[in-house]
């Protein structure tokens, strides 16, 4: 059970090392762009391009998606990047369901666990297989792998490397379970928990009256997607790379203000330091790196 791309990396993993997936759930194509063609989703392609049967429910308690679902027989359900289940799905084979999440639980549960990593400064994040249980991403740990984010990591990156590294775990996972030799360890909370909640435009504003490191993490926990945003000019403006300049004179310009010598820099003033801006998106244009975005633009 999965949708994007994120997911279908588990998918190949476990075709790719023999196992035997009878059906795989997605969600419903949906319709995208100007004309409003009907797309489906990653997983889907990749299923059907394996003739994989494929389900795709508008509602996940349908009597007739149950009855279908249930004529698979199947051992074990393996969920990666889907939606919530209700219980009669998760409960349904003889084994359980597991889930494949992008944090180290009970860190970060929610849907946005590898935006909120980045965007708090953590140098260390990672995937953790769980059986499903009533409350989310509560179930007891089956395995957890560890993963560095580096000062040039954004989510972009993070998501890439816990995807491979998030699929051989799914294996691992699937082989330990087959074995019949599989750890459950329950979740215990130990330290306060950081939530990862969904991620909305209007929560990807940067607010330059924070400091410039939370700022630079801000925007990178963010980029390339939803990516933050800020406005320029009086537009919209998305910016996926910064970095921390000097510390600003405090009566000097106002919070929030820039500067720019209209060739090279464009920094903006946050709480203590400039926030030099490196790659940007102006409502309308294309992204583009500093210098090529200044040779067109005017203060």
């Amino acid at each position: 059970m999965g949708t994007p791309d994120f997911a279908v990396a588990s998918l190949k993993a476990l075709v790719e090392n023999g196992f035997e997936v009878v059906a795989v759930i997605t969600a419903p194509d949906k319709p995208s762009g100007r004309g409003l063609v009907m797309h489906e989703t990653p997983v889907k392609k990749y299923a059907v391009s394996q003739e994989i049967p494929v389900l795709q429910p508008e509602k996940l308690k349908n009597p007739e998606f149950l009855e279908q679902l249930r004529s698979y027989q199947a051992d074990l359900q393996v969920v990666v990047a889907f939606r919530m289940l209700p219980e009669v799905v998760w409960n349904m084979p003889s084994i359980g369901t597991f889930n494949l999440h992008g944090s180290l639980l009970p860190q970060y549960r929610g849907a946005a666990p590898i935006n909120w990593a980045v965007i708090n400064g953590d140098t260390e994040t990672g995937v953790t297989t769980f059986f499903i249980q009533q409350e989310i991403d509560t179930g007891n740990i089956i395995f957890a792998e560890k993963e560095p984010i580096l000062p040039d990591d954004n989510a972009g990156t993070i998501h890439d490397k816990l995807m491979e590294r998030g699929a051989n775990l799914v294996v691992k996972t699937v082989r330990a379970i087959e074995a019949g030799n599989y750890p459950q360890i329950p979740q215990v909370m130990t330290v306060e928990l950081k939530p990862a909640p969904k991620i909305f435009k209007e929560t990807c504003q940067i607010d330059w009256n924070q400091p410039a490191e939370k700022i630079h993490n801000f925007v990178r926990g963010l980029s390339p997607y939803p990516a933050a945003w800020t406005l320029l000019n009086g537009k919209s403006c998305k910016i996926y790379q910064t970095s921390i300049g000097e510390s600003v004179d405090e009566n000097s310009t106002e919070i929030g203000s820039f500067k720019t010598d209209g060739k090279t820099y464009l920094d903006f003033r946050s709480a203590d330091k400039w926030v030099k801006i490196k790659d940007l998106q102006l409502e309308g244009k294309k992204r583009m790196g500093i210098e090529e975005f200044l040779r067109g633009f005017r203060a």
